[in-house]
């Protein structure tokens, strides 16, 4: 014989601090299990553009048969020790690429300072450096980048002593400013402040001890 039985729910406010703490670890469970990354992205891929990175683009197939192609970055985090971010692509000398970046992140320093790097290099080596940038391994940091500079001399110099450490650290510190950045989105996306916005706005209702319902 069937019967009815009635629960009480609660509205996120409605709820004990320690009943809330349940219901937010309910919600971070599984309440970033989207492209969350994708606005960082853009502005990694808008930063490159102003650097002189050419980043490696793959195909990737859409539900409907069809193919996009997107940008060759990978990152994991954000917990374990090899966590990190990458790209694959192409590095060369882009005229104005210090005054464009300070324009575009003026409060920045970490990024001007890559700029200012990669400029000085390139000054003392006649702006002919090139680099070619790909992943290597099963994770995905600054380090499992393989990074390889020529210089495309007319006269066949040979680059500065200093110019393949100096751009492959510069490279690899924009791969470190983009996780920072990953980093920093996704703990704002799971603090306190964002998931209670989100759980209230999506009226979700919870039991007593905080247990999603419905």
């Amino acid at each position: 014989m069937s019967e009815v039985i009635e629960t009480v729910v609660y509205k996120l406010d409605e709820l004990s601090d320690t009943a809330r703490e349940t219901a937010r670890a309910w919600y971070r469970d599984g309440g970033v299990d989207y492209d969350w990354y994708d606005a960082v992205y853009e502005d990694f891929i808008r930063i490159c553009d102003i650097l002189g990175v050419r980043l490696k683009l793959r195909p990737v197939r859409l539900y409907g048969g069809g193919t996009r192609h997107t940008p060759c970055i990978y990152f994991r985090g954000f917990w374990s020790q090899g966590d990190g971010a990458c790209f694959e692509g192409q590095y060369a000398y882009r005229k104005g690429a210090c005054r464009q970046i300070k324009g575009y992140a003026p409060q920045d320093t970490d990024l001007h300072d890559i700029a200012d790097t990669l400029q000085d290099i390139q000054r003392r080596n006649f702006y002919q450096l090139n680099a070619s940038v790909r992943h290597q391994g099963h994770y995905y940091h600054e380090y499992s980048m393989v990074i390889s500079l020529k210089r495309d001399s007319p006269t066949c110099q040979d680059m500065t002593a200093d110019a393949e450490s100096t751009v492959s650290e510069a490279l690899r510190d924009l791969a470190s400013w983009l996780y920072r950045q990953l980093e920093h989105e996704y703990d704002h996306l799971n603090s306190d402040e964002v998931v209670d916005k989100v759980m209230m706005a999506n009226d979700y209702t919870f039991t007593a001890c905080g247990r999603r319902f419905g």
